[in-house]
């Protein structure tokens, strides 16, 4: 693994995706890392970040800072999800294309896809239709991010490529009810129904939609995986290529949990894209598979979570 002696910049290090990265990184024995938190750099300041480029002069660069939330941030603040990712990518692409980078990783969502695409979702699927309206502000800029990356490799000739993961989940996510997705929102309100007496859970929707959950050390792995490789495709999936209810999710989280209440389904809310599982055919021809079971990476969630409940992120509606 040659690049591991490279200059590593990882934007958006100390969240859950780019802290997972940096651990990894860490442990397979990278040289030098380079991070820098919001109140050093902010990433929507094209001054500050060419000027960050210029002075660090990174060999590879990992895009893993956004600003995310669940269905009810992104619906509530359309434009936020829209122009800040855009500001932080673009600033980002852009540099590290000025400043001669070698290798960069742009890290997307699985909601960049239309909402009724087929399954699993291939990558060239990919503007085919229209997107989920409840995040369509954070897809759009995504896909922006994509697109960007897509022409550097094809016509300038340069290793800017992406990579779409399914729904992230583990250590340091956002446990915040008001901006957090799907699996840790549920994790937090079995754990606190259950210390309050079994107390009935309300949960969103109908619970019929199906979703597809990557832990984020196998994120991290991938990730490390494609480093070590030339790049074939300017844009890869990767996932488990399994999907599950979101019923059966809940009965499983609160399983874990030992929580022994009722559970109640709200169907006056949204549930969002009825179906989400990727095609991860591409990734695992090249010899890359998930490792960490939807049960076991719940169980070490939720492990994660009582470890640290004291200093969670609970708001993080910013970089």
């Amino acid at each position: 693994m040659d690049f591991l002696r490279k200059k590593i910049y990882i934007a958006g290090h100390k969240g859950m995706v780019g802290s997972s990265i940096w651990r990894l990184l860490k442990a397979r024995g990278a040289e030098s890392l380079i991070g820098t938190s919001s109140s050093d750099l902010d990433l929507r300041n094209q001054q500050a970040v060419s000027e960050f480029f210029k002075k660090e002069k990174p060999d590879i660069v990992i895009d893993a800072a956004a600003k995310v939330g669940g269905i009810l941030a992104n619906d509530t603040f359309p434009y936020e999800f829209l122009m800040e990712n855009l500001q932080i990518q673009n600033n980002l692409i852009d540099c590290a294309l000025k400043e001669n980078v070698e290798r960069f990783l742009f890290l997307g969502s699985s909601c960049v896809y239309p909402k009724k695409a087929i399954q699993p979702i291939k990558e060239e699927y990919l503007l085919s239709g229209s997107l989920e309206k409840t995040n369509e502000s954070y897809a759009i800029a995504k896909i922006a991010g994509i697109k960007a990356c897509e022409a550097i490799f094809l016509n300038k000739k340069k290793l800017f490529t992406s990579i779409m993961p399914s729904n992230l989940y583990g250590p340091f996510d956002n446990f915040d009810l008001n901006s957090s997705h799907v699996l840790p929102a549920m994790i937090r309100k079995f754990h606190e129904s259950k210390i309050n007496g079994n107390q009935p859970v309300k949960l969103w929707g109908t619970g019929t939609p199906l979703r597809e959950f990557l832990h984020v050390e196998d994120l991290a792995d991938a990730v490390i995986f494609l480093l070590d490789k030339t790049p074939e495709y300017p844009l890869l999936n990767v996932g488990t290529g399994y999907d599950i209810e979101i019923k059966d999710l809940a009965i499983m989280i609160q399983g874990v949990i030992g929580h022994e209440g009722e559970i109640i389904w709200d169907r006056n809310m949204p549930d969002g894209t009825p179906r989400k599982v990727m095609d991860i055919n591409k990734i695992k021809s090249m010899g890359w598979k998930p490792r960490v079971s939807l049960i076991e990476g719940i169980t070490q969630t939720y492990k994660w979570f009582l470890q640290n409940i004291d200093k969670l992120k609970i708001v993080d509606m910013h970089i």
